[in-house]
């Protein structure tokens, strides 16, 4: 649910954390002069940016080892599959 003019688009959610690590996430945000709540946003943002670098610069690896694929069919399948990385 959005305020008037105010978070219009961001939703609430209930995140469980260890108390350790509460306490270090409002350290740090205290740190960076933020809120807990921006500090998990700026840091969310930042894993899954650099997640879909490392995705790109691993698709342009694979286009390396055989050039780039055209088309359909041949063996992109299991190109793909062989050099996906792990999870």
């Amino acid at each position: 649910m959005a305020l008037p003019g105010i978070l219009s688009d961001v939703a609430k959610v209930m995140v469980s954390l260890p108390d350790d690590l509460l306490k270090a996430v409002d350290i740090e945000a205290e740190r960076r002069g933020t809120t807990r709540s921006g500090l998990l946003r700026e840091l969310a943002e930042e894993t899954l940016r650099r997640r879909t670098a490392q995705r790109v610069e691993r698709m342009a690896q694979i286009d390396d080892l055989d050039g780039p694929i055209t088309g359909h069919g041949g063996g992109v399948t299991e190109l793909v599959k062989a050099n996906r990385p792990e999870r």
